[in-house]
Protein backbone atom coordinates (compact mmCIF):
# COMPACT_ATOMS: atom_id res chain seq x y z
CA UNK A 1 0.00 0.00 0.00
CA UNK A 2 1.40 3.36 -1.05
CA UNK A 3 2.00 6.07 1.49
CA UNK A 4 0.23 8.85 1.41
CA UNK A 5 2.36 12.00 1.51
CA UNK A 6 1.77 14.89 3.78
CA UNK A 7 0.90 18.24 2.16
CA UNK A 8 2.16 21.53 4.36
CA UNK A 9 -0.30 23.96 3.20
CA UNK A 10 0.85 26.50 5.14
CA UNK A 11 -1.21 29.68 6.75
CA UNK A 12 -3.19 32.12 4.81
CA UNK A 13 -2.74 35.44 4.58
CA UNK A 14 -5.90 36.04 6.41
CA UNK A 15 -4.54 33.50 9.63
CA UNK A 16 -1.29 35.68 9.55
CA UNK A 17 -3.90 38.91 9.72
CA UNK A 18 -5.63 38.09 13.32
CA UNK A 19 -2.30 36.10 15.27
CA UNK A 20 -1.74 37.83 18.67
CA UNK A 21 1.72 39.44 18.93
CA UNK A 22 2.73 35.88 20.73
CA UNK A 23 2.17 34.05 17.61
CA UNK A 24 3.61 36.53 15.19
CA UNK A 25 6.84 36.21 17.47
CA UNK A 26 6.69 32.78 17.57
CA UNK A 27 6.27 32.34 13.95
CA UNK A 28 8.93 34.89 12.88
CA UNK A 29 6.23 37.18 11.53
CA UNK A 30 6.21 41.17 11.64
CA UNK A 31 3.93 42.66 14.12
CA UNK A 32 0.48 44.60 12.70
CA UNK A 33 -0.62 47.80 13.86
CA UNK A 34 -3.64 49.91 13.61
CA UNK A 35 -1.65 53.41 13.37
CA UNK A 36 -3.63 56.57 13.05
CA UNK A 37 -3.74 58.28 10.07
CA UNK A 38 -2.53 61.77 11.23
CA UNK A 39 1.00 59.80 12.49
CA UNK A 40 1.47 58.27 8.93
CA UNK A 41 3.45 60.89 6.28
CA UNK A 42 3.61 60.58 3.28
CA UNK A 43 6.59 59.05 1.21
CA UNK A 44 9.22 62.01 0.20
CA UNK A 45 9.04 62.67 -3.85
CA UNK A 46 6.48 59.59 -4.10
CA UNK A 47 6.54 59.14 -7.76
CA UNK A 48 2.97 57.72 -7.90
CA UNK A 49 0.34 60.05 -8.72
CA UNK A 50 -2.52 59.22 -6.51
CA UNK A 51 -5.51 59.84 -7.98
CA UNK A 52 -9.28 60.33 -6.58
CA UNK A 53 -10.78 58.36 -9.94
CA UNK A 54 -13.01 55.67 -10.79
CA UNK A 55 -10.22 53.33 -9.14
CA UNK A 56 -10.05 55.33 -6.25
CA UNK A 57 -14.14 54.92 -5.53
CA UNK A 58 -13.64 51.37 -6.15
CA UNK A 59 -11.34 50.80 -3.53
CA UNK A 60 -13.25 52.27 -1.22
CA UNK A 61 -15.99 50.72 -1.76
CA UNK A 62 -13.90 47.65 -1.30
CA UNK A 63 -12.75 49.19 1.80
CA UNK A 64 -16.21 50.00 3.32
CA UNK A 65 -17.63 46.29 2.68
CA UNK A 66 -14.05 44.31 4.09
CA UNK A 67 -12.18 46.94 5.38
CA UNK A 68 -8.28 47.08 4.54
CA UNK A 69 -7.06 43.42 3.99
CA UNK A 70 -3.27 43.98 2.79
CA UNK A 71 -1.67 46.21 5.09
CA UNK A 72 -0.03 49.14 4.25
CA UNK A 73 3.50 48.78 4.89
CA UNK A 74 5.33 51.93 6.66
CA UNK A 75 8.70 52.62 9.10
CA UNK A 76 9.47 54.46 12.03
CA UNK A 77 11.07 58.01 11.42
CA UNK A 78 13.45 59.63 14.31
CA UNK A 79 10.57 61.92 15.18
CA UNK A 80 8.40 59.34 15.93
CA UNK A 81 5.99 58.96 12.81
CA UNK A 82 5.08 57.06 10.81
CA UNK A 83 6.61 56.81 7.00
CA UNK A 84 4.52 55.27 4.42
CA UNK A 85 6.03 52.79 2.49
CA UNK A 86 3.84 51.21 -0.08
CA UNK A 87 0.02 52.26 0.84
CA UNK A 88 -0.52 55.64 -0.25
CA UNK A 89 -4.35 54.80 -2.19
CA UNK A 90 -5.52 52.79 0.91
CA UNK A 91 -4.83 55.48 2.90
CA UNK A 92 -5.78 58.42 0.70
CA UNK A 93 -9.38 56.12 0.76
CA UNK A 94 -9.40 55.65 4.03
CA UNK A 95 -9.29 59.49 4.58
CA UNK A 96 -12.27 60.31 2.07
CA UNK A 97 -14.19 57.46 4.57
CA UNK A 98 -13.75 59.70 7.49
CA UNK A 99 -11.63 56.43 9.05
CA UNK A 100 -9.10 57.34 11.95
CA UNK A 101 -6.49 54.43 11.50
CA UNK A 102 -5.53 51.98 8.94
CA UNK A 103 -4.01 48.43 9.43
CA UNK A 104 -0.16 48.90 8.80
CA UNK A 105 3.01 46.44 8.96
CA UNK A 106 6.13 48.30 10.61
CA UNK A 107 9.19 47.31 8.62
CA UNK A 108 12.62 47.93 10.33
CA UNK A 109 14.42 49.08 7.07
CA UNK A 110 16.76 52.09 6.15
CA UNK A 111 15.58 54.88 3.80
CA UNK A 112 17.45 53.36 1.10
CA UNK A 113 15.47 50.07 1.67
CA UNK A 114 12.40 51.60 1.84
CA UNK A 115 13.11 53.25 -1.61
CA UNK A 116 13.82 49.95 -3.31
CA UNK A 117 10.71 48.21 -1.21
CA UNK A 118 8.57 51.28 -2.32
CA UNK A 119 9.02 51.28 -6.01
CA UNK A 120 8.96 47.15 -5.99
CA UNK A 121 5.29 46.94 -4.20
CA UNK A 122 3.99 49.71 -6.01
CA UNK A 123 5.45 47.79 -9.57
CA UNK A 124 2.55 45.82 -9.23
CA UNK A 125 -0.09 48.14 -10.42
CA UNK A 126 -2.31 47.44 -13.66
CA UNK A 127 -2.12 51.22 -14.79
CA UNK A 128 1.04 53.11 -14.32
CA UNK A 129 2.03 56.17 -15.97
CA UNK A 130 5.41 56.43 -18.45
CA UNK A 131 6.55 59.12 -16.30
CA UNK A 132 5.67 58.06 -12.63
CA UNK A 133 7.37 54.62 -13.63
CA UNK A 134 10.77 56.85 -14.79
CA UNK A 135 11.09 58.60 -11.22
CA UNK A 136 10.47 55.45 -9.64
CA UNK A 137 13.14 53.47 -11.98
CA UNK A 138 15.57 56.85 -10.79
CA UNK A 139 14.92 56.79 -7.07
CA UNK A 140 15.60 52.85 -7.34
CA UNK A 141 18.59 53.50 -9.05
CA UNK A 142 20.11 55.80 -6.95
CA UNK A 143 18.70 54.04 -4.01
CA UNK A 144 20.79 50.96 -5.62
CA UNK A 145 23.82 52.92 -5.93
CA UNK A 146 24.11 53.79 -2.36
CA UNK A 147 23.69 50.49 -0.63
CA UNK A 148 26.96 49.23 0.95
CA UNK A 149 29.28 47.80 -1.17
CA UNK A 150 27.89 49.67 -4.19
CA UNK A 151 30.63 52.85 -4.90
CA UNK A 152 29.33 55.63 -6.79
CA UNK A 153 30.40 55.79 -10.10
CA UNK A 154 32.10 59.13 -11.27
CA UNK A 155 30.01 59.59 -14.30
CA UNK A 156 26.72 59.11 -12.22
CA UNK A 157 24.58 61.61 -14.54
CA UNK A 158 20.69 59.94 -14.26
CA UNK A 159 19.92 59.57 -17.87
CA UNK A 160 22.06 58.71 -20.49
CA UNK A 161 22.48 55.21 -21.53
CA UNK A 162 26.03 55.02 -20.11
CA UNK A 163 25.68 57.36 -17.13
CA UNK A 164 23.70 55.00 -14.39
CA UNK A 165 26.15 52.28 -14.52
CA UNK A 166 25.94 49.16 -16.25
CA UNK A 167 25.92 46.91 -13.65
CA UNK A 168 23.25 49.03 -10.82
CA UNK A 169 20.83 49.47 -14.27
CA UNK A 170 21.55 45.69 -14.75
CA UNK A 171 20.32 44.61 -10.82
CA UNK A 172 17.93 46.80 -11.39
CA UNK A 173 16.54 45.50 -14.52
CA UNK A 174 16.61 41.85 -12.51
CA UNK A 175 13.69 42.81 -10.57
CA UNK A 176 11.70 44.74 -12.93
CA UNK A 177 9.60 43.39 -15.93
CA UNK A 178 11.73 45.92 -18.26
CA UNK A 179 14.92 45.40 -19.76
CA UNK A 180 18.39 47.60 -18.97
CA UNK A 181 17.70 49.77 -22.13
CA UNK A 182 14.26 50.17 -21.58
CA UNK A 183 14.93 51.15 -17.99
CA UNK A 184 17.13 54.37 -19.48
CA UNK A 185 14.06 55.21 -21.62
CA UNK A 186 12.04 55.20 -18.81
CA UNK A 187 14.16 57.65 -16.44
CA UNK A 188 14.96 60.06 -19.69
CA UNK A 189 11.12 60.93 -19.41
CA UNK A 190 12.78 62.81 -16.00
CA UNK A 191 13.78 65.39 -17.86
CA UNK A 192 11.10 65.96 -20.23
CA UNK A 193 9.28 69.47 -18.80
CA UNK A 194 5.93 69.23 -16.89
CA UNK A 195 3.83 69.87 -19.59
CA UNK A 196 5.83 66.95 -22.05
CA UNK A 197 5.26 64.64 -19.29
CA UNK A 198 1.79 65.28 -19.84
CA UNK A 199 1.54 64.79 -23.08
CA UNK A 200 3.48 61.45 -22.79
CA UNK A 201 1.30 60.39 -19.52
CA UNK A 202 -1.94 60.84 -21.70
CA UNK A 203 -1.05 59.06 -24.78
CA UNK A 204 -0.42 61.99 -26.87
CA UNK A 205 3.43 61.92 -27.42
CA UNK A 206 5.02 58.24 -27.77
CA UNK A 207 8.19 56.59 -25.94
CA UNK A 208 10.52 57.29 -28.67
CA UNK A 209 10.15 60.72 -30.08
CA UNK A 210 9.99 61.70 -25.95
CA UNK A 211 12.85 60.37 -25.43
CA UNK A 212 14.39 62.20 -28.02
CA UNK A 213 12.43 65.49 -26.82
CA UNK A 214 14.11 64.78 -23.21
CA UNK A 215 18.09 65.95 -24.58
CA UNK A 216 16.24 69.24 -25.78
CA UNK A 217 16.94 72.15 -23.30
CA UNK A 218 14.05 74.17 -20.95
CA UNK A 219 14.12 76.49 -23.52
CA UNK A 220 13.64 74.57 -26.94
CA UNK A 221 11.15 71.80 -25.12
CA UNK A 222 9.19 75.01 -24.33
CA UNK A 223 9.18 75.74 -28.04
CA UNK A 224 7.91 71.76 -28.98
CA UNK A 225 4.96 72.77 -26.58
CA UNK A 226 4.07 76.47 -28.05
CA UNK A 227 3.96 74.61 -31.76
CA UNK A 228 2.15 72.18 -30.10
CA UNK A 229 -0.84 74.50 -28.72
CA UNK A 230 -0.30 76.16 -32.22
CA UNK A 231 -0.86 73.30 -34.61
CA UNK A 232 -2.32 70.98 -32.62
CA UNK A 233 0.17 68.07 -33.99
CA UNK A 234 2.29 66.05 -32.06
CA UNK A 235 6.00 65.53 -32.87
CA UNK A 236 6.72 62.07 -35.10
CA UNK A 237 9.72 60.18 -34.11
CA UNK A 238 11.78 61.27 -37.02
CA UNK A 239 11.09 64.99 -36.43
CA UNK A 240 12.13 64.56 -32.37
CA UNK A 241 15.13 63.26 -34.14
CA UNK A 242 16.08 65.81 -36.24
CA UNK A 243 15.02 68.40 -33.37
CA UNK A 244 17.64 66.66 -30.92
CA UNK A 245 20.21 66.53 -33.77
CA UNK A 246 19.74 70.52 -34.92
CA UNK A 247 19.71 70.92 -30.77
CA UNK A 248 23.19 68.84 -30.64
CA UNK A 249 24.49 71.06 -33.51
CA UNK A 250 23.30 75.13 -31.90
CA UNK A 251 20.98 75.14 -34.66
CA UNK A 252 17.59 74.81 -33.05
CA UNK A 253 15.59 77.65 -32.34
CA UNK A 254 12.15 78.63 -32.14
CA UNK A 255 11.97 78.73 -36.23
CA UNK A 256 13.51 75.83 -36.53
CA UNK A 257 11.56 73.72 -34.24
CA UNK A 258 8.35 75.77 -36.33
CA UNK A 259 10.14 74.48 -39.03
CA UNK A 260 9.94 70.69 -38.47
CA UNK A 261 6.78 70.94 -36.76
CA UNK A 262 4.51 72.23 -39.31
CA UNK A 263 5.64 69.52 -41.85
CA UNK A 264 2.81 67.05 -43.23
CA UNK A 265 3.14 63.93 -41.60
CA UNK A 266 1.96 61.07 -43.63
CA UNK A 267 -0.39 59.88 -40.80
CA UNK A 268 -1.99 63.32 -40.55
CA UNK A 269 -3.00 63.59 -44.59
CA UNK A 270 -6.72 63.82 -44.89
CA UNK A 271 -8.37 60.92 -46.22
CA UNK A 272 -12.01 60.61 -47.26
CA UNK A 273 -14.52 58.07 -47.88
CA UNK A 274 -17.50 57.55 -49.84
CA UNK A 275 -20.85 55.50 -49.05
CA UNK A 276 -22.05 53.03 -51.76
CA UNK A 277 -25.57 54.44 -51.16
CA UNK A 278 -24.30 57.61 -51.99
CA UNK A 279 -23.06 56.89 -55.36
CA UNK A 280 -24.57 53.51 -56.36
CA UNK A 281 -27.39 55.06 -58.23
CA UNK A 282 -24.36 56.56 -61.09
CA UNK A 283 -22.71 53.36 -61.85
CA UNK A 284 -23.98 49.72 -63.31
CA UNK A 285 -24.48 46.95 -60.59
CA UNK A 286 -21.05 45.18 -59.84
CA UNK A 287 -19.13 48.05 -61.51
CA UNK A 288 -15.14 47.72 -61.28
CA UNK A 289 -13.84 50.27 -58.43
CA UNK A 290 -11.05 51.76 -60.72
CA UNK A 291 -13.90 52.07 -63.53
CA UNK A 292 -15.90 53.80 -60.77
CA UNK A 293 -12.68 55.77 -59.11
CA UNK A 294 -11.56 57.07 -62.70
CA UNK A 295 -15.25 58.62 -63.44
CA UNK A 296 -15.21 59.89 -59.96
CA UNK A 297 -11.89 61.67 -60.82
CA UNK A 298 -12.88 62.67 -63.94
CA UNK A 299 -16.49 64.21 -62.79
CA UNK A 300 -14.38 65.92 -59.96
CA UNK A 301 -11.95 67.43 -63.08
CA UNK A 302 -15.26 68.61 -64.99
CA UNK A 303 -16.60 70.07 -61.55
CA UNK A 304 -12.97 71.92 -61.18
CA UNK A 305 -12.88 73.32 -64.68
CA UNK A 306 -16.84 74.72 -64.45
CA UNK A 307 -16.28 76.58 -61.34
CA UNK A 308 -12.83 78.24 -63.09
CA UNK A 309 -15.33 79.56 -65.69
CA UNK A 310 -17.64 80.63 -63.20
CA UNK A 311 -15.00 82.35 -61.25
CA UNK A 312 -13.73 84.20 -64.86
CA UNK A 313 -17.49 85.29 -65.88
CA UNK A 314 -17.79 86.55 -62.21
CA UNK A 315 -15.11 89.07 -62.06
Amino acid sequence: MSKVKKIDLGMTAYDELFMTDEERKENRLPKIYDVPLSEIDDFPEHPYRVLDDEDMEALMESIKERGVITPALVRKKDDGRYEMISGHRRKRACERLGLLSMRCELKDISRDEAIILMVDSNSQRSEIAPCDKGRAYQMKLEAIKRLPGRPPKENGGPVDHNSDGVKSRDILAESADDSARQISRYIRLTQLIPELQDFVDNGKIKMRPAVELSYLDEEAQRDVVDLIDETEAFPSHDQAIRMRKAFDEGKLDYNAVDRIMKEEKPNQKPSYKLKYEDIKAYFKPGADFEVVLRDILKGLELLKKQRARENREAR
